[in-house]
């Protein structure tokens, strides 16, 4: 009888051990299950219209007919979208390519400017594209900046554009899509004067060049031959785009340079040439950007800067040949 009382006692202590366990265990389910929901609240992307303001701006062009943003200074709460990128922790990439003698002339101060402007607070890797080592300037960092040097290598094609876009391609599949979340690509020839930050990220960023966005659109220098696989009829196009700057995530820059090197292909087979710059306007063209950067991010020092320009992001300096 004795034993049994002993028995019954352990079989309560444990039901009741096992009771508080399965409790607690709900307990810290459900506790675990609202940090969930309080982390994924906070990272959710935001609205555009919780950091983009269109209206502040009445000056100017701020959406586009396919309803991207255009980023003008005064039209965007970079705070509002800091708090949701550093939940994230990205990593941007950017790419330039400095071979010749223009790495001598521009890399050192594209480098310096962009290590001071350039994403400050977020991981950023530069990629340079470098067809000699040795005239590479000496390179200082600051924090959560790093950079990798990527050889260029030439082939027949004499047309620097596509050499570049060549072999940014070849990078990209290989290891730049696994260690950035977005990449630009730039020409050596800037020099970085404000904040170039987490307004201008998006699926695919394109530069309105400084030129155009002031003149009439029938005059824009589009590829007007209808052979070409850059054409644009008169009529058609949105913004001329300027080809120095164009950005996005990395499966999207590989899309364009797939479309870039098809439409060079098709034009060699026939017997033509078109720049670089037209093969881009018709790839956006056909594929709208997601987003624009206005002519801050991209100004020629030598242009007087119109009442527009409110504040230049990045000086694009004409190439000394």
């Amino acid at each position: 009888m004795r034993m049994n009382s002993k028995w019954k006692m352990l079989l309560l202590i444990s039901f009741a051990l096992s009771l508080t366990l399965i409790k607690h265990h709900f307990r810290i389910k459900k506790h675990l299950q609202k940090m969930n929901f309080c982390w994924d609240h906070e990272a959710e992307e935001p609205q555009l219209s919780d950091w983009f303001n269109p209206k502040k701006r009445p000056d100017v062009i701020t959406t586009t007919d396919w309803l991207a943003p255009v980023i003008w200074e005064g039209t965007y709460n970079r705070q509002v979208l800091e708090k949701y990128y550093k939940r994230l922790n990205i990593t941007v990439g950017l790419a330039v390519c400095a071979t010749g003698k223009f790495t001598a002339q521009y890399l050192e101060k594209f480098i310096q400017s962009a290590n001071k402007h350039f994403m400050i607070g977020y991981n950023v890797i530069f990629y340079i594209l470098t067809d000699d080592v040795a005239r590479l300037p000496r390179i200082e960092l600051g924090p959560l900046r790093t950079f990798k040097l990527l050889a260029v290598f030439k082939e027949e094609w004499k047309d620097f554009n596509f050499i570049h876009m060549k072999n940014l391609y070849m990078y990209v599949i290989e290891h730049i899509q696994h260690e950035v979340d977005f990449l630009f690509s730039m020409t050596v020839n800037h020099i970085f004067k404000n904040d170039f930050g987490v307004e201008t990220l998006g699926t695919s960023v394109a530069q309105i060049h400084a030129w155009w966005y002031f003149k009439n659109a029938h005059d824009f220098p589009y590829e007007r031959r209808p052979a070409s696989a850059a054409f644009i009829p008169f009529g058609e196009g949105d913004f001329y785009y300027h080809a120095a700057i164009f950005g996005g995530t990395p499966e999207k820059i590989l899309t364009f340079i797939e479309g870039y090197r098809k439409g060079v292909s098709d034009d060699s087979k026939n017997g033509l040439s078109s720049i670089y710059e037209h093969h881009l306007n018709k790839y956006f063209l056909i594929n709208k950007p997601t987003k624009l950067l206005s002519p801050e991010y991209n100004w020629d020092p030598n242009f007087r800067t119109p009442p527009q320009i409110k504040l230049v992001k990045v000086a694009w300096l004409q190439k000394k040949i």
